[in-house]
């Protein structure tokens, strides 16, 4: 599946899962990246949506039979944990895979902020 595969695969699931305009799609090594508000929470990679899971939807997808996302690099193959695919039941019931888009929003690592350089001062008693 080539990148402009994958995007538009990407457009059809940010279309079931949000209102246009609520979510961009970027370039994402072979595939397409999912990004709310700089967030990235899934992506499409080689036909399959992936989406970030924390512990409790990990157990879900892997008790659904899902996988997650791995890649062969340097001869060796790698796994990402934090990206499952999303099982087949959920991508069928447009309500169930758009919940599960929130819950993978709510899993993701923010953008950090810059953090102050003031430090924090503290009085020990005595």
């Amino acid at each position: 599946m080539g990148n402009e595969a994958a995007r538009s695969l990407a457009l059809e699931f940010a279309s079931q899962i949000a209102p246009p305009g609520a979510i961009d799609i970027r370039r994402f090594f072979g595939g397409s990246a999912l990004v709310r508000n700089g967030a990235q929470f899934g992506f499409v990679m080689k036909g399959t949506l992936y989406l970030r899971v924390d512990a409790t939807m990990r157990a879900e997808f892997e008790a659904d039979g899902s996988e997650p996302f791995s890649y062969r690099a340097a001869g060796r193959e790698v796994t990402v944990r934090r990206y499952y695919a999303v099982p087949a039941h959920v991508i069928e019931d447009p309500s169930l895979l758009r919940r599960c888009s929130e819950r993978a929003f709510d899993a993701t690592t923010r953008p950090a902020r810059k953090r102050s350089k003031a430090t924090l001062a503290v009085s020990l008693p005595g």
